[in-house]
């Protein structure tokens, strides 16, 4: 026979064994279902109660402890039924002979013997820390590649060479095959290719703040969701009762990433876009950016004493204009612009405004009682108190001078350039003041129409919800409190348990409006700006942190501001600092092409080592504007034959519409495989193949410059073209590459 004949025979033993204890893990977790279903039906039916009138009191416990057994019994069901691709991936054959397979979750057979090793247990560390210089007891790394619950491949490592054993090594390695696969449209999660340097930052302790940086394709991104789902695994108490918050920088990225987490066994994290973070307090979002100027200034600190003055504003136009006048027993009381200019300074300096109305009325009463006249005195402060409300002056009067504000009405004031600039003084230029007044004017245009809050900015969001904060809640109205009595009687199906109604805290003017979090993990955190970084505090004032982030790839143009909003938020607490080294998604063609252009910008810039090779240089071309809808297209062909996955069009904000309705049309043009993002979007994403057009038009539009640039060349995991509109002559880009 020869030795490829016994190298496929002993392939087809290997998987026929391995086969074999999978199916074995699959019974298992089926007998688990089925008990998980059963004692789900048993919690239903144990605290059944004839009564449908009243309950006893002794009732209460018994709900309670039904309503628990339920939950967990769901909860338990929800991870056992849950779609793990690839439950079982991974073995390793230590130097005791003991196996241990590790999986998305663990499972044991009747006897409790454990089948599968969650591969958040610390028993799984060594199949992810082990390596040849330090096998940590481990002789062979296996990597079984799996199609629903069939083996279909297996990758082989040795590691401890020195060790007696005749086990097989079959395969290339797990790492390089798994590099290679086409990308969809979803992030896949890398739990059975995790590397040592990825491990550590994954299991590394939680308080404090972590901090994981490094350059493009080192796999921050999914690394970082790695530790959220390793966190909630051995931190469970804490993590799933106090939240964790995981932020990311657009809701294309979001989509993106959202099926990480539950294909990890874990769907109690939260996911929020950075212009959607402040959801719990706005009751909306946005995920549209500002021009350059407008979003630079409106992520600056600047804003700050802005905002700070604009809560402090008297509602009207003309305060000096403004009085109050009344009729009590026949005296006429007024109040002049100085005496209520007084009053609401003195109130505002200890109080917010939307918390003070009641303040402001009692201080008004209290004014316009030491001018009373005898006959009001007379008749006692109560008597007097009461005719001053029921007047129809007071009641004009109050609406205009103590108002309840909304974030959304005072932003849209600044939309007036003369405010914003007596507001800002010399802390904004007039060609910044122009060009914020100028975005929050289009923003109001819509939240004044028939589509309410419609066109604010993510920029803007950081600053309504600072707004929130220095005004406070608007109290809701009484009469709209909800009855204790679900309407609709014997018609209504839904149930709430006693654990979901106690989860539902109720709120008093007195609490914080913001939802809190025991973790908060915050992806591309170069790019959140001094406003954004007092938005997120605010929902982890207690928190611990992960930080993922490269500087060199920032679209925010003062990385200084964001290096400090990150010390100050360390402080003098605990801080972990990991650097990714490699970069798996790149290959070294395209990689080196981006890594000269950013190092003429960020000389100091973090460039990892790319692991794998195309054999193709990317490919640069310069057309004129006429030219450039057959250009793409003629790409978009060839790209069409030489990769089987996805393809990107990344293009300036300002073509893009243009290029969407022109892109579509074409026959070429395949939506399932094809997407076109705009410059700032594609960050944190990646394509089998990436077109990029315009490049110095990108350098020009976006905040971060060349930062924005150096993200979208580094967005391809195969190919590379980028098409300079520049009357077919090489753009100014392409200097740097000199």
């Amino acid at each position: 026979m020869s030795n490829v004949d016994d190298a496929a025979a002993t392939l087809r033993r290997e998987l026929a064994a391995e086969q074999t204890h999978v199916d074995a893990v699959y019974r298992a977790l089926g007998a688990a279902v089925a008990s998980a279903k059963a004692i789900q039906e048993e919690s239903k039916a144990r605290f059944l109660n004839e009564r449908t009138d009243w309950l006893r009191e002794e009732m209460g416990t018994s709900l309670f402890e039904r309503d628990a057994f339920a939950f967990e019994a769901a909860r338990r069901l929800a991870i056992l039924n849950a779609e793990h691709e690839g439950l079982v991936f991974g073995r390793i054959d230590l130097l005791s002979h003991e196996l241990r397979y590790i999986g998305r979750i663990g499972v044991r057979d009747e006897e409790y013997v454990p089948l599968v090793i969650d591969w958040r247990a610390p028993a799984a560390e060594p199949f992810y820390r082990a390596t040849e210089t330090e096998p940590m007891e481990v002789v062979r790394r296996r990597v079984l590649h799996c199609r629903d619950d069939q083996v279909t491949g297996i990758e082989d490592e040795l590691l401890d060479t020195s060790a007696d054993t005749d086990l097989p090594i079959i395969g290339e390695g797990a790492l390089l095959a798994v590099l290679k696969r086409a990308r969809g449209a979803h992030m896949r999660d890398i739990v059975s290719t995790i590397q040592a340097e990825q491990d550590e930052a994954i299991r590394a302790p939680y308080p404090g703040v972590t901090i994981i940086s490094g350059g493009p394709g080192t796999g921050k991104t999914v690394v970082a969701l790695h530790r959220a789902a390793y966190l909630l695994y051995t931190h469970r108490r804490r993590f799933e009762n106090g939240g964790v918050l995981v932020v990311g920088p657009s809701n294309l990225f979001m989509a993106y990433i959202d099926r990480v987490l539950p294909g990890l066994g874990e769907d109690t994290v939260q996911l929020r876009s950075v212009g959607n973070i402040a959801l719990d307090v706005l009751g909306f979002g946005s995920d549209r950016d500002d021009p350059a100027t407008a979003a630079t200034v409106k992520g600056s600190l600047a804003m700050l004493p802005v905002l700070r003055k604009l809560a402090q504003l008297p509602p009207v136009e003309h305060p000096e204009r403004l009085r109050l006048t009344v009729v009590v027993h026949g005296e006429v009381l007024t109040l002049n612009a100085g005496q209520l200019a007084k009053l609401r300074s003195r109130i505002l300096s200890g109080h917010k405004v939307n918390l003070a109305a009641l303040l402001a009325e009692d201080a008004l009463l209290d004014a316009l009682w030491e001018a009373a006249p005898e006959a009001a005195i007379a008749a006692g402060r109560a008597d007097f108190d009461e005719r001053v409300r029921l007047s129809a002056a007071w009641r004009e009067f109050m609406p205009q001078w103590w108002p309840l504000l909304t974030p959304e009405h005072l932003l849209a004031r600044l939309s007036d350039a003369r405010l914003l600039a007596q507001l800002a003084g010399p802390l904004l230029t007039p060609e910044q003041i122009r060009a914020t007044a100028a975005t929050l004017a289009q923003a109001h245009a819509w939240s004044s129409g028939e589509a309410p809050r419609a066109d604010w900015s993510v920029s803007d969001i950081a600053l309504l919800d600072e707004l929130a904060e220095l005004v406070g809640p608007v109290p809701d109205n009484e009469e709209d409190e909800p009855s204790v009595f679900i309407e609709g009687g014997t018609e209504v199906d839904e149930v709430t348990t006693t654990y979901e109604r106690g989860s539902a805290r109720p709120q008093t003017l007195e609490d914080d409006p913001q939802t809190t979090y025991a973790h908060i993990l915050i992806d591309e955190a170069q790019d959140i700006t001094p406003m954004q970084w007092r938005m997120l505090r605010r929902r982890g004032p207690q928190a611990s942190w992960t930080l993922v982030g490269d500087p060199a790839q920032s679209s925010y143009p003062a990385p200084r501001d964001t290096a400090q909003a990150i010390n100050e938020l360390v402080g003098k607490g605990i801080r972990r600092d990991f650097r990714l080294s490699t970069n798996y998604r790149s290959p070294k063609e395209v990689f080196d092409l981006a890594g000269r252009y950013i190092k003429k910008t960020v000389p100091n810039a973090d460039l990892p080592q790319a692991v794998r090779a195309t054999g193709v240089a990317p490919l640069l071309l310069s057309v004129s504007e006429g030219a450039l809808l057959d250009t793409i297209t003629a790409q978009l062909r060839a790209l069409q034959e030489s990769v089987a996955g996805s393809i990107a069009v990344i293009a300036p904000f300002h073509r893009c519409d243009a290029l969407y309705r022109a892109l579509i049309g074409l026959p070429e043009w395949d939506g399932t495989r094809m997407n076109l993002v705009s410059a700032l979007r594609a960050k944190g994403l990646e394509y089998d193949a990436v077109i990029v057009v315009a490049p110095d038009e990108i350098v020009a539009e976006a905040p971060g410059g060349e930062r924005t640039l150096y993200v979208d060349l580094t967005r391809a995991t195969q190919r590379l073209v980028t098409i300079d509109v520049n009357d077919g002559q090489p753009g100014a880009w392409r200097e740097s590459l000199e």
